[in-house]
């Protein structure tokens, strides 16, 4: 009796595995893209005082925590069950840290958002504005770069990141001139110079977040480790 070949059990496993990979990269591409969203959404909600834009980017931030959670476990489904080596293991483990950094600069749009209520009905003066406008872009671009830069696999992109990174330094330090230039010494005049304050810091956390993106990258192409520099560089202690 003839017997009947079997299928390529190995061969069938890596490939499952292999969608698997493709799907959980597309993810954390997704992710980051409302991420970006959530970012301009957030400073126009700011500039504009528009409180019902504030809510329902607070209320949007439980889809973006939802996919997270979803793509962090299938990365720990296919550590368990798949036994990853070598490039695919550098990508899985990256994938967990960029998680973790996109869903740190969702939680900042969150926080801005809700700085944006702390401040109504303020209205801010012109040069304020500008800079918040200017850092709420800044912020978004450097992280397009970042996941540019993991879409595809590519560590050069990545390093223009700390480069682009200095000019929001800049920016911040503009800022904090213009709060002090622009502030009032009575106590709504301090809680107000506060706030802003604190808007500057989350938008320069964010783009902190995007250059550790990119080490990350680095990492999962070339097997270099993020430096204590990196660390440093991005706020992480």
């Amino acid at each position: 009796m003839q017997s009947v070949p079997t299928t390529d059990g190995p061969h069938e496993a890596r490939q499952s595995f292999a969608e698997s990979l493709d799907e959980t990269r597309d993810d954390v591409i997704r992710l980051a893209g409302l991420t970006v969203e959530a970012i301009g959404v957030t400073t126009r909600a700011l500039l504009d005082a528009d409180l019902a834009a504030v809510a329902r980017l607070v209320n949007d931030d439980a889809s973006i925590d939802e996919l997270k959670e979803a793509t962090e476990l299938r990365v720990y489904e296919m550590f368990a069950t798949q036994q990853p080596m070598a490039g695919d293991l550098r990508t899985l483990l990256a994938v967990l840290r960029i998680l973790h950094e996109i869903q740190l600069t969702a939680d900042l749009t969150v926080s801005i958002a809700k700085g944006a209520r702390r401040l109504y009905p303020m209205e801010l003066a012109p040069r304020l504005r500008g800079l918040l406008d200017r850092m709420g872009s800044r912020a978004a671009e450097q992280f397009k770069v970042a996941i540019d830069s993991f879409a595809d696999s590519d560590p050069s992109r990545a390093a223009a990141l700390p480069d682009m990174d200095d000019v929001m330094d800049d920016l911040q330090k503009d800022l904090f001139r213009a709060i002090f230039e622009n502030s009032s010494n009575d106590e709504a005049g301090l809680q107000a110079a506060v706030q802003l304050a604190l808007l500057g810091r989350f938008y320069e956390r964010m783009a902190d977040h995007a250059v550790l993106i990119g080490a990350w990258v680095r990492f999962m192409v070339t097997g270099e480790l993020p430096s204590r520099a990196d660390m440093q560089d991005s706020g992480t202690p």
